[in-house]
């Protein structure tokens, strides 16, 4: 059985920094595409950033120099540096992880296990 238990999340000022972490069991991160999207009140869940099993990122052009995505193997974590906070990153973070090998997902959808998410709050 595959879990992901997102943590780190709080309520934090403009300006200041916080480290989300996604703990995995049941699924080797190594091996996978790992992802962080996030959900604002009233909005869609939108794309953060990526970080395939080769290593190659993407980000969201939002969060794009603010943010770090990385990956500790022997762990089998998933962790999102995120600085200079902005009001607007406010949202519940997920963290969503592919099989293993999978190709790499262009969509949501193709993302086969997803975390509860952690609340992440940006006060101006």
């Amino acid at each position: 059985q595959v879990e992901l238990v997102e943590s780190g999340g709080g309520l934090v000022q403009a300006g200041a920094s916080l480290r989300l972490s996604c703990a995995a069991s049941g699924v080797t991160v190594r091996w996978s595409t790992v992802a962080w999207f996030r959900q604002a009140p009233g909005k869609d869940r939108e794309f953060v950033v990526r970080l395939t099993a080769g290593g190659a990122t993407v980000y969201a052009d939002s969060v794009k120099g603010r943010f770090t995505i990385s990956r500790d193997n022997a762990r089998n974590t998933v962790s999102l540096q995120m600085n200079s906070l902005k009001p607007e990153d406010t949202a519940v973070y997920y963290c969503a992880v592919t099989k293993p090998w999978n190709a790499v997902p262009r969509f949501q959808s193709q993302y086969d296990y997803w975390g509860l998410g952690t609340q992440v709050t940006v006060s101006s």
